[in-house]
C-alpha cells in the first residue's frame, strides 16, 4: 500500500514539474513574442523616419536643381535612380520621376470647361497605344460638370447608376490615376497600358519634350509620326533640348503645336521611398511641386 501511495505522489510530483515547465515556457514564448513585437514596432517606426528623410533629400535635390537650370532632362541627378544605400541593419532605396513628361489627364478640363483641343490629343494618344479612342469620351463625362454624354463613348450618371453597385460620376479633375478604375471602360489591361503614358495633376501643365516618351510626343504634336517621335527621343538621349525653340527646329518641315502644350522643364515630381529595416518595410509615395521655385511642396504623400 505504502509502496502504491509512493508510486501516486511520485506521479504527482512529476504532474506538478511538467505543469511548471510548461508554465515557464508559455512565459518564455510570450515574453518572446511581446519582444519581437516590440522590436519590430521600433524597427516600423525607424522606417518611416528614414522614408521621410529620403522624402526630403529628394526636395532638396529638386529645389537645388531649379536653383541652378531651368531645363530639366533626364540626364539630370535627380533622374538616377537610388541605388539601395546602407543603413543600420537594412537600406533606402528610391527615385524622382518626372510627371510632365506624362499626359496630365486633368489638362482635359480647363478652367471648368471641356478643352476639344485637349481631348483630341487624348483620342491621338489612345490610337496610338491601339486603345479605344471612345474612352476619352467616357472620361470627358466623368471629370466635367454637365449631365449630357459625349457622343462616343459617353457615359454621365444614368450609366453609373444602372450598374449593379451604383455610383455617381465624380464631375470634377482626378486625383490620383487609381481613379480610372471607376470610369466606363478603364478595365485592368487598359489601365495598365495607360499607366506609362498618363498621369493625374492639380492644374494645367505642358508636356516636358526632353522626359516624355514618344507616344506623348507624337499624340502632342499633329501630324507627327510615332516613328519621327522614336527619332527625337533618339537625337534627344544624345543631346537634350535646351529649349522649345531648339525643339522646334527638330520637328518635320510644316509641323507646328501650341507652345503652351509643350515645355523644357517641369514642376511636378513623383518620389518613391522605400526602407527596409530588419523585418520591417515601410514604402512612402509623395506628389511634389516647385513651381515657385522655391523648396518643392508636397501635393499629396501616402504610405502604402
Amino acid at each position: 500500500m505504502r509502496a502504491r501511495q509512493q508510486g501516486v505522489a511520485i506521479v504527482l510530483a512529476l504532474t506538478v514539474v511538467a505543469l511548471a515547465a510548461l508554465a515557464v515556457t508559455a512565459m518564455m514564448v510570450s515574453q518572446s513574442i511581446w519582444s519581437r513585437r516590440v522590436a519590430l514596432t521600433a524597427e516600423h517606426a525607424q522606417a518611416r523616419q528614414l522614408v521621410q528623410a529620403g522624402l526630403d533629400w529628394s526636395r532638396a535635390v529638386l529645389s537645388d536643381d531649379r536653383r541652378t537650370s531651368t531645363v530639366d532632362y533626364l540626364g539630370e541627378p535627380w533622374a538616377l535612380r537610388l541605388p539601395p544605400i546602407p543603413v543600420e541593419n537594412g537600406s533606402l532605396t528610391g527615385r524622382i520621376e518626372d510627371q510632365q513628361g506624362k499626359f496630365n489627364l486633368n489638362n482635359l478640363l480647363i478652367d471648368g470647361k471641356l478643352d476639344l483641343a485637349q481631348l483630341d490629343h487624348f483620342r491621338h494618344l489612345l490610337a496610338i497605344l491601339g486603345l479605344p479612342p471612345t474612352l476619352a469620351g467616357s472620361l470627358a463625362d466623368w471629370i466635367d460638370a454637365d449631365s449630357e454624354p459625349q457622343p462616343q463613348g459617353g457615359a454621365e450618371d444614368a450609366y453609373y447608376l444602372s450598374l449593379p453597385s451604383p455610383y455617381l460620376a465624380a464631375n470634377r479633375p482626378l486625383i490620383d490615376v487609381a481613379e480610372l478604375a471607376l470610369v466606363r471602360g478603364f478595365d485592368d489591361g487598359v489601365r495598365a497600358r495607360l499607366r506609362p503614358f498618363v498621369t493625374t495633376l492639380p492644374r494645367f501643365t505642358p508636356v516636358n519634350v526632353n522626359t516624355a516618351p514618344p507616344e506623348v510626343i507624337a499624340a502632342m504634336v499633329d501630324g507627327l509620326s510615332l516613328d519621327d517621335a522614336r527619332m527625337l527621343v533618339a537625337r534627344r538621349d544624345q543631346a537634350y533640348f535646351r529649349n522649345l525653340p531648339d525643339f522646334f527646329g527638330q520637328l518635320p518641315k510644316g509641323l507646328s503645336v501650341p507652345a503652351k502644350n509643350l515645355s523644357a522643364s517641369s514642376d511636378f515630381f513623383l518620389v518613391t521611398m522605400q526602407v527596409t529595416i530588419g523585418a520591417a518595410r515601410a514604402r512612402g509615395v509623395a506628389l511634389l511641386d516647385r513651381e515657385n521655385d522655391g523648396w518643392p511642396a508636397i501635393v499629396w504623400r501616402k504610405y502604402p
